[in-house]
C-alpha cells in the first residue's frame, strides 16, 4: 500500500501544479464569489416589440436623425429599417468582407457631427492573401449608398486564427473614435503595447493619432490586456468608458471569467496573465466578473426619459447567457444588477439606446454558434408598457 500512497501524493501534487498553472483556483474562486445585489423591474413595466426579422447574423446598430435604423450583418450587408420595415435592398458601397470564422462586417457608428457631415464608420474583417485583420473606414452616407471611403485604421493583418476580431466602435466625449480589437486567439499579444491586438484604440475621426495617447504620439493604443471586447459605451455625465469582455473558454483558460471594466488610458487589464478574479500589481482586475460564462456582447447606457427607473444604467447583451443584463453604477462602482429577457429571445448580440430613450436589441441565432431560426434574426424594441 505504500506505493499506492506515494502515487496518490504525486497525483495530488501534479494536480495542484496544473491547477495553479491553468488558473483553476481563480475559476473556483469566481464560481463561489459574491454577487451584486439584485435589482428588479416588474414585467408589466415594459413591453418587447419585434421591429423586424429576417436578418442574418446582425452585429451593430446606428440611428441616423432621419428616423432610419442601420443594421450590419456579418456576411457583409448594411441593412436599413425604415418605419418598422426592413428594406430588402442592402445599402450599396459596403467593401468586401471576409466572413470566415468570427469575421465579417462588424460594427457601425455615426460621427458626432453626422447631421452636418453625414460621416458613417464601419468596422469589418478584411483579407489580404492569407492574412486577415479588422479594418475601419469612414464613408459619406447617401441614404441607400456609401461614398468617399477613407480608411482610418487599415488593420494589423495577421495570418493566424480566424477569431477574436473585436469589434466595437464608439465616439467619446472627447470627439475621438474608440475601437476594440481582440487578440486573435494569441493571448500574449494582448500584453504587447506595440501590438494593437488585444487592445482598445483611440483615433481622431480621420484616423490620425492623438498626440496625448498614453503609449506615445505614434501609437493608437489606449489600453491593453484585453481578450476580446465586444461591448463599449461611455457613461453619461462622467465620460467613463465601460466595456464588456469575453473570458476564456477552456481552450485558453478555465471557462467563465467574463468581465465588465471601466477602461482608462494606459491601463493593463491583465489578459492572459490574470483572469477571473485574480489580481496582480500593475494590472486591473475586473469590476464585475461572471462565472459561468454569459458571453457578454454589445452594450449601452440607457439615456432619455422613456424609462425613468433605468436612466443612467448600463445594459449589455449576452450570447451564451441568452439574456439582457442591467447594471447600476454609483459613479464608477457597480451597486446592483438585473437579468431581463432570459431565454425569451435566444442569443442576444447587441443592445443600443435610441434617441428617444427606448432600447433596441439584436438577436444572434443565425451565426455559426446559434441554433438557427427559420424566420432569421430579429431586431427587438423595448418600450414602456402602456
Amino acid at each position: 500500500m505504500r506505493w499506492f500512497r506515494r502515487l496518490l501524493y504525486v497525483a495530488l501534487v501534479a494536480g495542484l501544479v496544473a491547477a495553479y498553472a491553468y488558473g483553476l483556483l481563480a475559476w473556483m474562486a469566481a464560481r463561489w464569489g459574491g454577487e451584486l445585489p439584485a435589482l428588479e423591474t416588474p414585467r408589466d413595466r415594459y413591453a418587447v416589440v419585434t421591429v423586424a426579422e429576417g436578418l442574418e447574423s446582425p452585429w451593430g446598430l446606428a440611428f441616423p436623425p432621419d428616423g432610419r435604423i442601420l443594421v450590419t450583418e456579418r456576411p457583409g450587408r448594411l441593412r436599413t429599417v425604415r418605419e418598422g420595415a426592413l428594406d430588402p435592398a442592402p445599402v450599396r458601397g459596403v467593401p468586401p468582407v471576409d466572413a470566415r470564422g468570427q469575421g465579417g462586417l462588424l460594427d457601425v457608428a455615426l460621427h458626432p457631427d453626422y447631421a452636418r457631415n453625414r460621416w458613417l464608420y464601419l468596422a469589418w474583417v478584411a483579407r489580404e492573401g492569407d492574412a486577415t485583420g479588422t479594418r475601419v473606414a469612414r464613408f459619406r452616407d447617401e441614404d441607400g449608398a456609401l461614398a468617399d471611403m477613407r480608411v482610418v485604421f487599415p488593420g494589423a493583418m495577421h495570418a493566424g486564427k480566424l477569431k477574436h476580431y473585436g469589434c466595437r466602435l464608439a465616439f467619446g466625449p472627447d470627439g475621438m473614435l474608440y475601437v476594440t480589437l481582440g487578440e486573435r486567439g494569441d493571448g500574449e499579444r494582448a500584453q504587447d503595447a506595440a501590438d494593437p491586438h488585444g487592445a482598445t484604440l483611440r483615433l481622431r475621426d480621420d484616423g490620425t493619432i492623438p498626440p496625448d495617447n498614453p503609449f506615445g504620439a505614434e501609437s493608437p493604443v489606449w489600453s491593453i490586456g484585453h481578450r476580446n471586447s465586444q461591448g463599449m459605451a461611455f457613461q453619461p455625465g462622467t465620460g467613463r468608458l465601460v466595456q464588456t469582455e469575453h473570458g476564456p473558454t477552456w481552450n485558453d483558460g478555465p471557462g467563465g471569467g467574463d468581465e465588465v471594466n471601466v477602461v482608462e488610458a494606459g491601463r493593463n487589464y491583465g489578459w492572459p496573465a490574470i483572469h477571473h478574479r485574480e489580481a496582480r500589481d500593475g494590472m486591473e482586475s475586473p469590476l464585475v466578473e461572471y462565472t459561468p460564462a454569459l458571453a457578454p456582447a454589445g452594450a449601452c447606457f440607457c439615456t432619455g426619459p422613456a424609462f425613468p427607473g433605468w436612466e443612467g444604467d448600463y445594459f449589455f447583451a449576452t450570447l451564451v447567457g441568452r439574456r439582457l443584463v442591467r447594471l447600476r453604477f454609483d459613479g464608477a462602482r457597480p451597486v446592483g444588477q438585473e437579468t431581463l429577457l432570459k431565454d425569451d429571445y435566444g442569443r442576444l448580440r447587441h443592445v443600443a439606446c435610441a434617441p428617444d430613450g427606448t432600447l433596441y436589441v439584436l438577436t444572434s441565432d443565425t451565426d455559426a454558434y446559434g441554433p438557427g431560426r427559420a424566420q432569421g434574426d430579429r431586431l427587438l424594441r423595448i418600450v414602456p408598457a402602456r
